[in-house]
């Protein structure tokens, strides 16, 4: 008996099944279709630092981290704390001409972002101390002065992301709590139901938060792209070249915003 044989007329009315079309099923009463849909690749070939990186467009997306208020924004936590915010608000301009490229070329936008529980309980004493070594001053999570906003606390000014990068309503926030954007959250989840295998990754600080997200992409098998010029640090000059460094040598590829740009302008000619 063929398979067309098999189907009963329920199954002319099978539904799809699934957060996102890149990853569904379909089903009926009586069936059940695992088959997921294909996604036609969609190559692109830019210039990466060392080598010409071909990606599938169909199969990527850019994590973008911390480009919040209490790091990038002069009256945030870190501006309080005496740092200067201007080496971390340099990839705002960048992101400008960069992030609506790619939305309009179907790639998803993701902000990862610091947004810990009002009560803390998703914080360890040694990750509090990272940021109050000596138990007093502007933690995570206690009231800045003036303002009183509270230290990248989920659903508050300082969490939010700087005005300049106002997020797409089709964009995805994924909150983390360290400065991998894997540990114990759902980004991993969101990426597999979208079908991504490439992760191009801008943000701050380049050699933290950014560092540690792209690390532990690589280690689950995902291809890492640094986009250079969308990535910036506080920390001192050598910790940036180290971090470009350790992405060429042991973590994925390293390019630039105008690479980007310049190979989807030229898919559109």
């Amino acid at each position: 008996m063929t398979a067309a044989g098999t189907c009963s007329k329920d199954d002319e009315g099978l539904r799809p099944l699934g957060s996102s079309p890149r990853n569904r099923w379909s089903v009926s009463e009586t069936r059940a279709d695992l088959v997921r849909q294909p996604m036609p690749p969609r190559p692109m070939t830019l210039q990466a630092e060392g080598k010409l990186v071909t990606l599938d467009l169909a199969r990527t997306a850019i994590i973008i981290v911390d480009m919040q208020n209490d790091f990038c924004h002069p009256d945030g936590w870190l501006a309080h704390c005496g740092v200067d915010v201007a080496p971390v608000r340099a990839p705002i301009a960048p992101l400008q001409a960069l992030l609506p490229v790619l939305r309009h070329h179907d790639v998803p936008v993701i902000w990862l972002n610091w947004g810990n529980r009002p009560d803390r309980l998703n914080l360890s004493p040694a990750l509090l101390h990272v940021y109050k070594p000596s138990g007093t001053g502007v933690g995570l999570g206690d009231p800045l002065p003036g303002s009183g906003a509270k230290v990248l606390e989920r659903g508050s000014w300082s969490a939010a992301i700087v005005d300049e990068l106002a997020a797409d309503p089709s964009d995805i926030h994924v909150a983390k709590y360290r400065m991998s954007g894997f540990q114990d959250t759902e980004l991993d989840s969101i990426l597999r139901n979208l079908g991504v295998a490439t992760l191009m990754f801008a943000g701050v600080n380049a050699d933290q938060c950014v560092l540690c997200t792209l690390q532990d992409a690589s280690f689950r098998g995902y291809d890492c792209l640094l986009v250079a010029d969308c990535a910036a640090t506080t920390s001192p000059d050598y910790c940036l070249a180290a971090t470009i460094y350790n992405v060429r040598q042991c973590f994925g590829f390293v390019t630039r915003s105008e690479q980007i740009i310049a190979n989807l302008a030229g898919r559109e000619t």
